[in-house]
């Protein structure tokens, strides 16, 4: 984080893009305009994020996804400066297994990793999994994982025999470049005392400023009880464009082709879930296309099919741009961004929304050689237009 001065009191944002293991697309909910997602376009999509400034990418995790840890590996040596948030699933393997793999791709990417905790919430996938524990029994899993997780990281030899967890002797013989930071994301009250106790940042699903605000200061004032400080991000979607108009035309697009049996399907299998964020997505909007502005410029279009992270933020680039500083204003300090499909989207957040943001990391400042012909962009060989193009 940057030294704070008088004239610029406030800090910087970290703004991380997704990459989409589990599909992409045109439109969502149909096969129409789907995209092949595989080794070459991830790349692409992790290259053009390097490349656009963004501070690092999101990888999903779940059975509907590629392995995030195994993406991340391929990844990690065709980018530069880009930074992986992968999934730790606490249940799925032991917390020694789990800090020998962090230490090795934290190794590997010159301490360009970062560590999502993510607990699950689908009791069918987790009984897939192996996992037949309740809501408030998988974040006891959780709790017990991270002590001993984190111990180890910071190098310590482990003895630790709790409820779900035994280790005897446990330590790593080969430590990671850096302590990679824990992401977690929950709403309930047993996922809120996890990150007051162990997490570095608790992330939030794109509620109305309001919710939000509301979470930032219950798991802020859980946090000081316990005499630490935690950090905060926020998971949305965008759809940007060069004017307002332009950018909601786009989110229409983006569900015209759901019908309304699909939608109905979607929202069944949320039912199922335990997980009160998930419960919270679907309230936004019911399952109901006529209610998805939840908030000015907050629409929950994706959510009538998409589990998980439902909303999305319309508009120009000044727009969202105005919206993310609310958000900043609250004490969000990390935006984990997405769009559909997801390169190109990519390029339009990097190019309309970013320079308007006060970022802590590095973009790119040089200006670009534009209008280079003669068969470029200029207008009659070698002259140029008088006017300067836009730097992205």
């Amino acid at each position: 984080m940057p030294n704070l001065t008088t004239t610029d009191p406030q800090p910087g944002v970290n703004v991380l893009w997704f990459l989409p293991t589990h599909g992409d697309g045109r439109y969502l909910g149909t096969t129409t305009g789907g995209r092949e997602v595989n080794l070459p376009y991830l790349q692409q999509v992790a290259q053009a994020a390097d490349n656009l400034g963004f501070y690092g990418v999101l990888l999903p995790t779940g059975r509907s996804c590629e392995d995030s840890w195994v993406i991340a590996s391929a990844l990690a040596p065709q980018t530069k400066q880009l930074r992986f948030l992968v999934a730790v699933r606490p249940g799925l393997a032991s917390p020694t297994l789990a800090a020998r793999m962090t230490a090795t791709l934290d190794r590997i990417s010159d301490g360009r990793l970062l560590i999502n905790i993510v607990t699950g919430g689908d009791p069918v996938e987790n009984a897939g999994d192996g996992i037949f524990l309740n809501h408030d029994e998988r974040y006891e899993v959780t709790r017990e994982f991270l002590v001993v997780y984190r111990a180890l990281l910071a190098g310590e030899t482990v003895n630790y025999h709790g409820k779900h967890i035994s280790i005897e002797d446990g330590r790593l013989l080969f430590q990671p470049t850096q302590i990679p930071p824990l992401y977690f994301g929950g709403s309930s009250v047993a996922a809120n005392d996890v990150a007051a106790e162990h997490v570095d940042k608790y992330l939030t699903w794109g509620e109305p400023p309001a919710a939000v605000a509301a979470k930032v200061q219950e798991v802020r004032a859980l946090a000081a009880a316990r005499g630490r400080e935690v950090t905060f991000g926020i998971r949305l979607h965008m759809i940007v464009r060069e004017t307002d108009a332009e950018a909601w035309a786009a989110a229409d697009a983006l569900i015209s082709q759901l019908d309304d049996d699909t939608i109905a399907q979607a929202q069944k299998v949320f039912a199922r879930l335990d997980s009160v964020g998930q419960a919270r997505m679907s309230a936004l909007h019911g399952g109901q296309r006529d209610k998805l502005e939840v908030s000015p410029n907050l629409w929950a279009g994706v959510g009538l099919v998409r589990g998980g992270a439902g909303t999305a933020l319309v508009g120009s680039g000044e727009t969202v741009a105005a919206r993310m500083q609310e958000y900043i204003d609250l004490g969000i300090d990390s935006f984990i961004l997405s769009g559909y499909p997801h390169l190109e989207e990519a390029y339009r957040v990097g190019e309309l929304v970013l320079p308007r943001l006060k970022l802590n990391h590095g973009r790119r400042t040089e200006r670009l050689n534009v209008n280079t012909g003669p068969f470029g962009e200029t207008i009659a060989n070698d002259y140029r237009p008088a006017r300067a193009a836009a730097q992205s």
